[in-house]
């Protein structure tokens, strides 16, 4: 089957991001390790919960101020939470070659915080893509095949027909098992040759 669709992870594809911004904005609020600060933020069950749409921002917050012994305001941990995001010059210059021959859809294991800000943060960059996938909007997470489900009713074609890049080999291959074909990222300038090994038509323009 000849690819129609291609389907891209947000975080460490279209844009760079490190949570460690965030941990050293919020390192004046507390008296934890910045590493167990870091497990509390973003390895623990509340993460999972939120990204899942399981629980909502505000809960989100309370459980994040309350285990990270934090004691900025919600505003404050908000804005330092959400500003760990740049952008990937490699992938975001490749977005407009593809979008005349294929339909592009985003795959975004995320939270309502961190969405809300990069939808606004990168607008221009995301305008080739046809839908804006996530794991709210999925209530399931990269690599369960429940995700690719979701996503898959937005690509208008069989999942042999749909191509995957992600920087996680885990999600690459779950991709591949629901069916997909898939390319694992690396910040290397390879991405446009892996396309078309892959048999995808990247454009000049």
């Amino acid at each position: 089957m000849s690819i129609r669709t291609v389907i891209l992870d947000f975080g460490n594809v279209v844009a760079f991001f490190d949570h460690g911004r965030a941990i050293a904005r919020l390192d004046d609020f507390t008296d934890m390790d910045p590493v167990e600060l870091a497990l509390v933020l973003y390895g623990s069950a509340i993460e999972d919960a939120y990204e899942r749409a399981a629980i909502d921002t505000d809960e989100y917050v309370r459980e994040a101020l309350l285990n990270g012994r934090l004691t900025c305001t919600n505003e404050q941990f908000l804005a330092a939470f959400v500003d760990i995001f740049w952008r990937n010059d490699e992938v975001c210059a490749l977005l407009p070659r593809l979008k005349p021959k294929y339909r592009v859809l985003l795959a975004s294991n995320t939270n309502a915080a961190h969405y809300a800000h990069y939808v606004k943060q990168f607008e221009s960059e995301l305008k080739p893509f046809d839908h804006l996938g996530t794991s709210v909007a999925a209530k399931a997470r990269k690599p369960e095949s429940a995700f690719c489900a979701h996503i898959q009713q937005f690509a208008q074609c069989e999942p042999g027909e749909c191509l995957f890049v992600d920087d996680l080999p885990t999600n690459v291959e779950a991709a591949e098992r629901f069916g997909w074909k898939g390319v694992v990222y690396r910040p290397n300038g390879s991405l446009a040759d892996k396309l078309r090994a892959a048999g995808v038509e990247v454009g000049t323009t």
